[in-house]
């Protein structure tokens, strides 16, 4: 009886001077997860903030597309003619672009490289991956931008002929990947809950304006990877 108190009385002193230090790394430990949350939301916090940045730039990436394009369909008497001269200028090549992915949609047969960011460079030639919007295939919100046109079938032209269960294919460097439109939506350009995401799905979202004439809204494809 007396040994099993001595021992107890051992654990005892030994929990006493234990205990402290073992709160201590407790404490610590959990310090350290608050603070990795903490950064990690930063961050979320930051690309968000950039994301949205970048769609509401859309606007006046939109509005010059619509401006190029009412400037090129004025007739001949509005546009002031130059003298011909006896050397041509040479052709200007189209600046260097380097293709992320390229993106089908069969149901309206649009087959278009991607460029990464929302750039007037890049969406006069190609569709647009909205930096720190979700990688193209990852969890998260993947978002591409691209201009509608008015020449029929010209970029995101089409776009709004597009319906819920049709397959969009996204395929990048080595990786193919399929989404199924879950639904369309005309937003106003404020609206920027189009970007929003969990941390589950792998989702898609498509942007243009409309209408395609004079565009005061947005037209939005929802789509999720199949």
């Amino acid at each position: 009886m007396k040994r099993l108190l001595s021992y107890g009385l051992i654990i005892i002193g030994l929990l006493i001077i234990v205990y402290p230090r073992a709160s201590a790394w407790l404490d610590d430990r959990q310090q350290e997860k608050l603070m990795a949350q903490w950064e990690e939301s930063a961050d979320d916090e930051e690309a968000l903030q950039e994301a949205i940045d970048q769609y509401d730039r859309l606007s006046a990436l939109f509005a010059e597309a619509e401006s190029d394009e009412d400037n090129a369909s004025a007739t001949p008497d509005a546009v002031e003619t130059e003298e011909p001269t006896d050397t041509p200028e040479p052709s200007k090549e189209p600046p260097k672009l380097n293709a992320i992915a390229t993106i089908r949609i069969p149901s309206i047969k649009v087959n278009l490289p991607v460029l990464e960011g929302a750039t007037q460079k890049n969406m006069k030639y190609a569709a647009a991956h909205l930096t720190e919007t979700a990688p193209i295939g990852e969890v998260g919100n993947a978002a591409i931008a691209a201009h509608r046109m008015r020449a029929k079938g010209k970029l995101f032209n089409r776009l709004n002929e597009v319906k819920k269960g049709d397959k969009i294919v996204v395929e990048t460097k080595g990786e193919t990947y399929t989404y199924v439109v879950t639904g369309t939506s005309i937003v106003v350009p404020t609206d920027v809950s189009v970007l929003n995401y969990n941390k589950t799905d792998r989702r898609l979202t498509l942007i243009t304006c409309d209408p395609v004439v004079d565009p005061t809204h947005r037209l939005i494809v929802h789509a999720e990877m199949a």
